[in-house]
């Protein structure tokens, strides 16, 4: 079904729930950390109490991928999931930093989790189900782009109300900067994803009798699993080829996220102790610092799809990615806090890249009717290599660098700027299906110049009355 272009507006309408979507991933994945050290958590114990986002990713993605693609009704298909999922979210956010034990975050951070993965993975099928592949690559910049923008919000929140006065902490311990930030994030998440909701409508789908006989053949659990192992049976061999890069720059991005605001604290701030004045400072210029990487991501979004008509969708996603890399390699260097946002841009260079391109380059060899769940499946080679670092990188934390050695979260993130250089140069093995296509208006400015005529050398072939004239 040939769709009707979007306008700019539409465009942004149909993307800004993601600026909540990112309140909560910003505000979760900038403080988490120093939350749990303050409840009382060891360093090496970090990976392990993370594992509540991957766990949930691996499940709730390709189910809720599976069963949007099987839904329609008066809210349309997507549309209910991002509803459920920010009610979800947002009272999760509210209540995160009240926790009074370190099992109560945990528990918490599984609920936030789960519900911001309802909320978000039917976001990037909206993209495919709403626009054209022509303007597809814009869609998933547009998301970018707000990604960026509410990851600043929350990574200034904290500063903000620390600037405005306010101090102390809870009774657990934890900063009521953080208290604030996030109870404030719990609202701008409602309301954005709100807005996306009562501004954009849904295409029904082309063919509705087929639809409902393909919804009552696949209905219940059992359908959604087997929908998803047929998935993984036939998966494309663009996302074949995709697989391997995600995975690699995951792992370096989940290395600075878990490690980044320890390793500030403990390496720029000179921070031993995890209830120090130091390391609240530290964990408070972390989350700052982090938020240039998202000002950056915002800021360069839509110069990608420009660099990628000029030259293709894989150079740009490398040289991206190769910029992160060198942005998490320079925090070895670092004393100065200021010099922390420098090496910043160049991770949200990588950021803007990561996502955006990776997605652009996959809808285009997808099925439309799998959409959401081949999106859901693709989420595997995000969670599958956090959950491999929860597992493994507490033990081989402690083997490598010692039990309780406080330059550990450094070195952690110079091993993130490893994997994301390989991944830079595995993209360039990926089959771009899009870099074949040939857009209509091409072909017709090339007709102006040339006509499309058939050869006079060619003849008509004399019917031989066998062809059916039905």
């Amino acid at each position: 079904m040939k769709k009707p272009r979007l306008s700019f507006w539409q465009i942004w309408n149909m993307s800004f729930g993601f600026l909540g979507i990112q309140f909560g991933w910003g505000l979760q994945l900038g403080n988490m950390s120093g939350i749990y050290e303050k409840l009382g958590a060891n360093p090496d114990q970090l990976p392990l109490l993370w594992l509540a986002a991957p766990l949930t990713g691996l499940i709730v993605q390709p189910i809720i991928g599976s069963m949007s693609d099987r839904t329609w009704g008066r809210f349309g298909r997507r549309r209910p999931y991002f509803l459920v999922g920010a009610l979800l979210a947002s009272v999760a956010l509210f209540f995160m930093p009240t926790s009074s034990t370190l099992w109560m975050a945990a528990g918490l951070l599984w609920i936030l989790d789960a519900s911001i993965n309802i909320t978000m993975e039917p976001f990037r099928a909206f993209v495919a189900d709403k626009l054209n592949a022509d303007q597809r690559t814009t869609g998933f910049v547009m998301q970018s782009f707000f990604i960026g923008l509410g990851a600043t919000f929350a990574g200034w929140l904290p500063l903000v109300f620390h600037r405005f006065g306010v101090s102390g902490n809870t009774d657990s311990g934890i900063p009521l900067t953080l208290k604030y930030a996030f109870q404030l994030g719990a609202v701008a998440f409602l309301l954005a994803v709100l807005w996306t909701v009562f501004t954009t409508k849904e295409y029904p789908p082309e063919d509705m009798e087929a639809f409902e006989r393909m919804r009552r053949e696949k209905r219940g659990v059992a359908a959604g699993i087997n929908e998803i192992i047929t998935a993984l049976r036939e998966m494309p061999k663009t996302m074949r080829q995709l697989a391997p890069v995600q995975i690699f720059t995951w792992l370096g991005l989940f290395c600075m996220w878990l490690f980044y605001v320890p390793a500030v604290a403990r390496h720029v701030f000179g921070a031993v102790d995890p209830q120090s004045e130091a390391y609240t400072h530290g964990v408070e210029w972390g989350g700052f610092a982090m938020s240039f990487m998202n000002i950056t991501c915002f800021a360069v979004a839509f110069l990608l799809p420009k660099l990628a008509k000029v030259t293709s969708r894989k150079i740009v996603h490398a040289l991206c990615l190769s910029c992160g890399a060198l942005g998490l390699l320079s925090i070895y260097f670092i004393s100065t806090p200021w010099l922390l946002v420098l090496s910043m841009v160049g991770v949200g260079i990588a950021w803007a890249s990561i996502l955006s391109m990776p997605y652009a380059i996959l809808s285009g060899a997808l099925p439309a009717a799998r959409i959401g769940v081949y999106m859901g499946v693709f989420n595997f080679f995000i969670v599958i290599p956090e959950i491999t670092q929860a597992l493994t990188f507490g033990p081989l934390i402690r083997g490598l660098f010692g039990a309780n050695n406080p330059r550990s979260p450094l070195y952690v993130v110079i091993i993130g700027g490893c994997f994301m250089i390989i991944a830079a140069l595995l993209v360039m093995l990926v089959r771009d299906v899009g870099d074949n296509e040939v857009r209509e208006d091409a072909v017709l400015e090339a007709d102006e110049d040339e006509l499309f005529m058939i050869p006079e050398s060619v003849q008509p072939v004399p019917s031989t009355g066998l062809i059916d004239e039905k």
